[in-house]
Parts: structure tokens; C-alpha cells; sequence
């Protein structure tokens, strides 16, 4: 049987901000709920989480998480999956966050890799969404001190 294809998601920004500041809004909880959503995350390989927010037509307000990948300042990589009664058939992929210091800042990168033909609605919403929450990642990594 042949795998069928999977797309990705990315996108790309320069961020005026020190790694530093980045990943610590990109790993600690209370500040990942402001740009993204409300999460138990802990920067622990094999943690397994949830990010809640309020419940929408093809989506329950849950995704399941479990950490991939922890290399601080530099890389963070997490399943993003469906939860509750569409788990079974449903969205199975992964985010990864890549940080590279560069002159003035760092080169945030974040991609959401493996959406499968059946996860066309998932993708459009994701590749809508993606843009605006990077932006507030943005924003919170600068409030900080």
C-alpha cells in the first residue's frame, strides 16, 4: 500500500526578541495561554497535554499533545492531534518550532507537518490561523523582561 502524501503548514518570522524571550513564551504555561490557548504543557519529553479552547462545529475545543522534541532556545516539537469521539480518524500531526539567532533578533520558523487528503478543512483553518497566533507569540515574547 502506498502512503499518500502529507502536506505542511509553515511560516517564517523575524522577531526582534532574543531566543531566550521566545522560548520561554513558547514553553511556559501561563504565557502560552496568551497567544495560543489554555494548556497544562510541561517542556518534558514524552509529557503528554492538552490545549482547551471553546468548542467549534468539527472540533471539540480539545487537541491532545504529547512533547516530541526539547532543545532550549532552539527547538520544540509537539504532536497536535484531535481529542475526544474524532481521535480515532482524525487530526494527527505534529508542530515544531525552530529558533535561529540572526543579526537584530531570531528566525522563528514553525511548522505543522502531516495533514493527511482528509484533513483539507483542518489545513485551511490551521493555514489561516497560524499567521495570527505566530504574531501574538510575537507579542507576548516582547512584554517580557
Amino acid at each position: 500500500m502506498t502512503e499518500l502524501a502529507t502536506r505542511s503548514i509553515v511560516i517564517e518570522r523575524l522577531m526582534p526578541h532574543p531566543p531566550e524571550k521566545i522560548w520561554r513564551a513558547l514553553t511556559e504555561t501561563q504565557l502560552i495561554g496568551e497567544w495560543l490557548m489554555k494548556n497544562d504543557f510541561k517542556p518534558v519529553v514524552g509529557h503528554k497535554f492538552n490545549f482547551r479552547s471553546k468548542p467549534m462545529p468539527h472540533w471539540n475545543g480539545v487537541t491532545d499533545c504529547e512533547v516530541l522534541t526539547i532543545e532550549p532556545h532552539e527547538r520544540l516539537a509537539y504532536t497536535w492531534n484531535n481529542s475526544g469521539d474524532e481521535a480515532a480518524n482524525g487530526l494527527k500531526t505534529v508542530v515544531t518550532w525552530t529558533l535561529t539567532p540572526v543579526s537584530g533578533g531570531t528566525r522563528v520558523r514553525m511548522e505543522q507537518s502531516g495533514f493527511r487528503p482528509e484533513d483539507s478543512f483542518a489545513y485551511e483553518g490551521a493555514g489561516g490561523g497560524w499567521p495570527h497566533i505566530v504574531a501574538g507569540l510575537e507579542r507576548v515574547a516582547g512584554g517580557l523582561n
